[in-house]
């Protein structure tokens, strides 16, 4: 396996081969110049440039769990890689030249606006690899430069060095072991508070186990299970914070030097809720088929537009059914087959009719921002043509263009309008069948804050013929 450091190593190589090519080049147009356009005997001399110096390189780790997405900039200029880069991301290692910076982090603000959070000013050296860290909530954000000289992986061995990068996880002690130590009898690879980092540490490649503990004590608040861990490879983790499901209040995103992952608790289950969107059904009840277990149930008598608490249920494959409350015999949905991932929240929406029952599983990946309120709508209302969706403050649409146009119904993926980041203020959601300004659905005034998450469902009246109405979730009802 090719380590990073061979690949720079092979980049400077190219770089230094083209330029002496380049230079031959230069020496031969002005060796040919001078002897057939020149009665001089004393031409000028020629200094070859100097190659430009690109031994730096940089990385940026968004390890903010409220501030949006960022772009970084250099001396006020985009830098290649260090755009757009969302929590608990990395980018990739990015060259740059040597040199005095005043980096910037300017966060992503509704509207297409930005505004910088961060100034870092930093002077980069040859061979030496940035790592910068915008941590923290962003009432408090900051940056953090761990910076490790470029040299290669020894072989055999993997390369890591661990971040405490989640502002309401408390001081903790890190254990990396084999995947059966027991760490009551371990040592801890560090103690760490936020902000602090441990130095570059190499071990042999392998199977490794990542277990995170209160300091001092030997309660397990994050357990990564058995990871494989090939030679050549060059980590850098850090600890964030866990803004989703699950019990553990860390993650691991993980760097590699070409981009980025996460680790989420061996432990972590899935989150799932129920919302009855289908207007000519009765309660239901919910039921989940897993490892030939048919009893499960999951949501019992829940009503049309009736939204339920999200419940932890294991990661994996299930066969969802949907059945009448006051008689399981009526089954309006039959083995929905459905797929649940570790540390992810859902929805699972029944909707369209009785006679033509449809189960739409949808992730609720809205993370509140401290910038901005989010707003997600839905066309479940199988009865409703296309329609357009109008953001106002004041519901006034006349002359005003919709903000999401032609939104149809759906029988293979809902239509939605994902999650649309709004300023903190007071706004109205109106509704009406694509083309005219006739409303089907209007919410009156809305006021929305910030780090909230707003969901909507337009689903079918509750009568044949009646107008569309709205199922709100989340912070709407809070």
């Amino acid at each position: 396996m090719m380590t990073f450091s061979n690949k720079q190593y092979l980049r400077r190589s190219a770089l230094l081969s083209c330029t002496r090519n380049l230079l031959l080049a230069a020496f031969s147009i002005i060796a040919l110049s001078a002897c057939i356009g020149s009665d001089s005997d004393d031409p000028e001399p020629f200094t070859p440039p100097e190659p430009p110096n690109i031994n730096a390189q940089i990385r940026i780790i968004h390890a903010s769990p409220d501030a949006p997405a960022v772009d970084v900039l250099a001396n006020g200029n985009s830098v290649g890689g260090l755009a757009d880069l969302d929590y608990q991301t990395a980018t990739g290692l990015a060259f740059i030249r040597t040199g005095s910076f005043e980096f910037t982090v300017e966060a992503q603000l509704p509207g297409g606006a930005s505004a910088s959070v961060i100034t870092l000013p930093a002077t980069l050296e040859n061979d030496v690899q940035y790592n910068v860290l915008a941590i923290g909530e962003v009432a408090n954000i900051a940056g953090l430069v761990v910076a490790n000289p470029e040299t290669a992986v020894g072989d055999g061995n993997i390369r890591a060095q661990v971040v405490h990068g989640a502002p309401n996880a408390p001081t903790v002690d890190i254990y990396v072991t084999a995947p059966d130590a027991d760490i009551a009898v371990s040592q801890p690879l560090a103690t760490l508070a936020f902000g602090e980092f441990t130095g570059q540490v190499e071990v042999p490649a392998g199977s490794y186990r990542i277990r995170v503990a209160a300091a001092g004590t030997t309660t397990v608040v994050f357990d990564s299970g058995t990871i494989e861990i090939a030679a050549g490879v060059d980590l850098f983790i850090t600890a964030t914070e866990n803004v989703l499901g699950g019990e553990a209040p860390i993650n691991l995103t993980v760097a590699d030097g070409l981009g980025s992952g996460v680790i989420v608790d061996v432990n972590s289950q899935a989150q799932v809720r129920a919302i009855h969107g289908i207007a000519d059904a009765p309660a239901v009840d919910v039921f989940a088929d897993i490892e030939g277990d048919n009893d499960l149930l999951l949501f019992d008598a829940a009503p049309f537009k009736g939204v339920t608490d999200y419940i932890s249920v294991p990661a994996g494959d299930y066969l969802l059914d949907v059945k009448a409350d006051a008689d399981n015999g009526i089954v309006a949905i039959d083995d929905a087959a459905v797929s649940l991932m570790a540390n992810v929240r859902y929805t699972a929406l029944a909707n369209n009719s009785l006679a033509n029952a449809d189960l739409d599983l949808v992730v609720d990946d809205g993370r509140p921002l401290a910038t901005a309120a989010q707003v997600r709508v839905f066309h479940a209302s199988q009865a409703t043509g296309p329609v357009d969706i109008y953001v106002t403050s004041d519901g006034e649409i006349d002359g005003v263009d919709p903000a999401f146009a032609g939104v149809a119904y759906s029988m293979d993926a809902l239509a939605e309008t994902g999650y649309v980041q709004l300023a903190a203020g007071d706004y109205v959601l109106t509704v009406t069948p694509t083309g005219t300004k006739t409303e089907a659905i209007e919410t009156g005034v809305l006021t929305l804050e910030a780090a909230k998450i707003y969901t909507a469902f337009a689903v079918d009246g509750d009568m044949i013929g009646d107008a569309p109405q709205l199922i709100l979730a989340d912070d709407f009802v809070e």
